[in-house]
């Protein structure tokens, strides 16, 4: 009898050598990796590298907490590019080569749009940090950052109420600011405002010469700014060297960081302002030592924003998911992720079952002189998402996602020159 349960073990330790298993007890607390995707390169880099510092702070933290379900936690860091068809590749190879059991990243919604076939055919699971324009559900990403019914949906209505109702739009020509634009044309006509004007222009574009002499002709209340990355400052430098002050015309914009626009000394976007769900200036002892972690590692003149507090959060939204389903199995996290919540330096963020969406709180901050942020206004509570806005059925929102994408050749923005 002895005999044969030995040759029964030895079997057994053959064919668990053959899968690439082992009973090693050391192996079985080795460090589980995760995926970090976002640009090193390209017009996002700048904007992007705050999102990894937070990531990585918060992977440390937990770390030094005793890791996720005893295991330490092991980023892998790869470089979108500022790329769609980058994006994709390093997220196939993050989960195929490297055997992530999860992803954070991305920024634009090219880059996520880009990476959902993939996560949604190989089973892998992406918390995404930034707002975005909505129109997507997906149950392989967990959306962290405000849907239009958070963000810009309530920024129309206080404009209207306190700026005034005639407005001009610049975005960029991509996803995010290309249906953002709908949106804000359909709320805006709602509101019995007027667009006086609307202009896209290409990704990291530099000249904003004629779309600024537009506005000056134009003359409109509010300037309504969707640009993504680098352009957002030189578009301000272009507004003020034409005495476009915010006094004269004030901007609101939606996918700006604080730390692209206060960096200039003095701060070239002074008295306009951003819509979000997190500003650094928030009270509150959640936040002033998440700020005080964040500068003693990276630096005092490092500013969090909200997409940054989104990619901080998603990390332990995911490590509370994977503890209460007691898996690293992406399958068996996303079922219990809608009963995740956390209380983020901006307020108590949970995920909604229904679409896997946050719930946000939306604020409208003034940009000041002195590099902070003034909270203007705030929605009483957080705000349960609606990733599709009630402007249109669903079915229309997904034709013109399909249009837009077909317009440009199955990319996700306006290809370059």
């Amino acid at each position: 009898m002895m005999t044969r349960i030995v040759v029964g073990i030895a079997v057994c330790l053959v064919g668990l050598a053959l899968l690439g298993l082992t009973l090693d007890p050391n192996a079985v607390k080795s460090p589980i990796k995760v995926g970090i995707l976002h640009s090193f390169s390209g017009t996002m880099s700048v904007t992007e590298r705050l999102a990894v510092d937070a990531t990585l702070l918060a992977i440390e933290e937990i770390n030094a907490q005793g890791g996720v379900l005893g295991r330490q936690v092991r980023p892998i860091v790869a470089d979108g590019c500022s790329d769609g068809k980058s994006y994709r590749l390093e997220a196939e190879r993050l989960m195929i080569q490297e055997r992530t059991s999860v992803l954070f990243g991305c920024w634009t919604s090219g880059s996520r749009r880009s990476v959902r076939p993939s996560l949604e055919r190989l089973g892998g699971l992406l918390f995404y940090p930034v707002p975005y324009e909505g129109l997507e559900e997906s149950p392989n990403i967990v959306y962290l950052g405000a849907t239009p019914n958070q963000q810009i949906i309530p920024a129309l209505s206080w404009c209207v109420s306190n700026l005034g109702n005639r407005f001009f739009i610049v975005g960029s020509d991509d996803a995010f600011s290309r249906i953002a634009g709908q949106i804000a044309r359909d709320g805006i006509g709602s509101l019995g405002g007027t667009i006086v004007g609307e202009h896209d222009l290409p990704l990291d574009s530099r000249d904003f010469q004629a779309v600024v002499g537009f506005i000056r002709q134009m003359k409109p209340d509010v300037i309504l700014n969707t640009l993504t990355g680098n352009s957002n400052l030189t578009f301000f430098r272009e507004l003020r060297a034409s005495d476009l002050s915010s006094e004269v015309v004030p901007t609101v914009s939606f996918r700006v960081t604080e730390q692209e626009l206060l960096n200039p000394d003095p701060p070239v976007a002074g008295g306009d302002y951003v819509v979000g769900s997190y500003f650094s200036s928030l009270p509150g002892e959640v936040n002033q030592q998440f700020i005080a972690r964040f500068r003693a590692r990276y630096g005092s003149t490092r500013q969090p924003s909200d997409p940054i507090e989104s990619a901080y959060i998603g990390v332990y939204l995911w490590a509370q998911g994977v503890e209460d389903a007691r898996s690293f199995d992406p399958t068996s996290v996303r079922k219990v992720i809608g009963r995740q919540s956390v209380d983020a330096p901006g307020g108590v963020v949970c995920i909604d079952p229904e679409t896997q969406h946050a719930w946000k709180t939306a604020r409208i901050g003034r940009l000041g002189s002195d590099g902070q942020v003034q909270v203007v206004w705030s929605s009483p509570g957080p705000i349960r998402p609606t990733p599709y806005p009630c402007f249109r059925s669903r079915a229309a929102w997904d034709d013109t996602v399909v249009g837009l994408q077909a317009k440009w050749g199955g990319a996700w923005a306006r290809p370059t020159p």
